[in-house]
């Protein structure tokens, strides 16, 4: 799906909560404190590699780079490329400022639930993309769980959150509104040739 397709699926979903809910969601994911500290995580079966590519082009093109995922995998081939290395180990090295992002639309298995109960409890942040899992959402701090009687698919949902996350829609600050006061006052500038 590309963008433009993920901004008419936002178009048709605009009344049904699911554009704010998943908004929520990707500003969460920005609150990672550094690059390399958001872990993206799926289950043996199901590893959200598309949903990392995502993320990755959204932190580079809105410049965030703490949005810049480590795809974390449970069977990495031993020479694969550096950023395809990371195992499960790393949940195990997750602390306070991180944020282990789980991505299971089947149920999770336990050695991943009880990495993700550890990493809570060192206090990494833990957030969850799942097709309603209760112990998975009774670990995350937030959940998001797209059932069959939800309105968009598993797959659709994670573009949206991809593309939430980039958005860099911010208020004016006190610099950008100084200078608009200072264009005012001054006026155009005019070139001199």
């Amino acid at each position: 799906m590309d963008s433009r397709s993920a901004e008419i699926l936002r178009e048709i979903l605009s009344s049904s909560g699911w554009v704010e809910r998943t908004r929520e969601f990707g500003l969460t994911l920005r609150a990672t404190r550094s690059p390399g500290g958001l872990l993206v995580v799926g289950t043996p079966g199901e590893e959200p590699w598309h949903l990392a590519a995502h993320l990755g082009d959204e932190a580079r093109l809105a410049g965030l780079p703490q949005l810049a995922p480590t795809l974390v995998r449970w069977a990495p081939a031993p020479d694969a490329p550096e950023h395809l290395r990371v195992g499960l180990d790393r949940i195990e090295r997750a602390r306070r400022g991180e944020t282990l992002f789980v991505v299971a639309e089947e149920r999770a298995p336990a050695p991943l639930l009880e990495r993700v109960s550890d990493a809570r409890r060192v206090g990494a942040t833990v957030l969850a993309l799942d097709g309603g899992d209760p112990e998975l959402e009774g670990l995350a701090h937030d959940a998001l769980a797209v059932t069959e009687r939800a309105p968009l698919s598993f797959d659709g949902a994670q573009h949206l959150i991809s593309l939430a996350a980039g958005e860099t829609g911010r208020r004016p600050g006190l610099r950008d509104r100084l200078a608009r006061l200072l264009e005012r006052v001054s006026g155009p500038r005019v070139p001199s040739y």
